[in-house]
């Protein structure tokens, strides 16, 4: 009878499984067996195997489960089972070797009994698939909920974690706002002084981060891309009446290339500003004061380019394409979330365009983006 063959051969049953098991672990993975594996499938085998031998080999689905799967029914192998899966999911594994976890068992068990040469019969064999069958089902449903309840939460840290960068630096842009013009409302000092400068610093800093993080969710959330023909050299015009402002709370001064009147690019206009603002505050941001930011916008073959150059000193070997990544800063100022180069290429990069930058060591850095040359000239054709 099959449930003596295994309580015999039990623990020739478990070596053979676990040095299969072994082979699949992931690094640093204890050889030890989890608690809810293997093992304690086996004695559950063993028991529902026993039961049905009884007088009532119905209570035999109290440990194994119905057959033929359809809704979860409460069970001891099911139990166990999720608790295993929860286990494998904990220790590194990924959701084939739940399967094979099992798998092994079922092999385990036919090539043992080929070579002791036992016999198990039909109705045997039925209930081991029975037994594997709600087991494999029981542990890769809760190896999927606990996998997607744990990502839910790395997402739901990574959410709050950004809505308290952004809470934090709009507090902070806020109060020095607030507090520069009570400080002008009393008479004082006036709107041109450098307590102005300093109330005009703040507005600046608050547009910025809010017209980042607006882009930011345009990006996450999917939302389409509205691209439509318009003039470079009038997109150019309008980023510099901005960012002269704020080269100005800067210390800094702008230089703008002319742009040649018949170039246009078919893009979102409002993400590719948003791209272009994020890489100028930048360098206004990591330049040394009293540097010349350069902005500048022409054509090469069949691509439109736009350059701004900055005064950075450059960067370490290495940190190119790190500062793409979110919540990276290579400067010594470290205010704001560190987003900015993020946003700009994913907006970039919606646009079917890229965004690259050019290390200048000993100077600072060019980055440029490079979008699909259009010309007004063809507009109406």
């Amino acid at each position: 009878m099959m449930h003596e063959f295994l309580i015999s051969n039990r623990v020739e049953l478990i070596a053979r499984c676990r040095a299969k098991v072994a082979r699949r672990a992931p690094p640093g993975v204890p050889e030890a067996e989890l608690d809810h594996g293997i093992s304690v499938f086996l004695e559950q085998l063993i028991k529902t195997l026993q039961v049905e031998r009884t007088s009532e080999p119905a209570r035999s689905r109290k440990v194994s489960g119905p057959t033929g799967g359809g809704k979860p029914a409460l069970s001891e192998i099911g139990e166990t089972a999720a608790l295993h899966g929860k286990e494998l999911l904990a220790h590194g594994y990924s959701i084939d070797a739940v399967v094979h976890d099992y798998g092994d068992l079922c092999q385990a068990i036919t090539d043992l009994a080929f070579e002791r040469d036992v016999r198990i019969d039909i109705d045997e064999f039925r209930t081991l698939n029975r037994c594997l069958d709600n087991a494999i089902a029981n542990a890769v449903t809760e190896f999927g909920y606990q996998h997607d309840f744990a990502l839910a939460g790395q997402q739901v840290d990574a959410l709050n974690e950004k809505l308290g960068f952004f809470a934090h630096e709009l507090r902070n842009h806020l109060c020095t706002a607030t507090l520069a013009l009570s400080i002008i409302k009393e008479g004082n000092v006036g709107l041109g002084g450098a307590t102005g400068g300093v109330l005009d610093r703040a507005l600046v800093s608050l547009g910025n981060l809010i017209d980042r993080s607006l882009a930011e969710v345009r990006m996450t959330a999917g939302m389409p891309v509205h691209q439509h023909l318009f003039s470079l050299a009038e997109f150019i015009a309008e980023i510099k009446l901005s960012a002269s402002l704020e080269a100005q709370v800067r210390s800094c001064s702008l230089a703008v290339s002319n742009v040649d009147p018949l170039l246009a690019v078919d893009a979102d206009r409002d993400l590719l500003l948003s791209a272009v603002g994020n890489l100028l505050q930048n360098a206004f941001k990591f330049s040394h004061p009293g540097s010349e930011i350069v902005l500048n916008a022409y054509a090469a073959a069949d691509r439109i380019l736009i350059d701004v150059e900055d005064r950075c000193g450059g960067l370490p070997p290495g940190d190119a394409e790190r500062l793409f990544h979110p919540f990276t800063q290579a400067g010594a100022d470290t205010s704001g979330l560190g987003l900015g180069l993020s946003i700009a290429r994913r907006s970039i990069l919606a646009n079917k365009g890229e965004l690259s930058v050019r290390n200048l060591p000993g100077s600072g850095c060019v980055f440029t983006i490079d979008l699909p040359r259009r010309s007004l000239a063809h507009a109406g054709r």
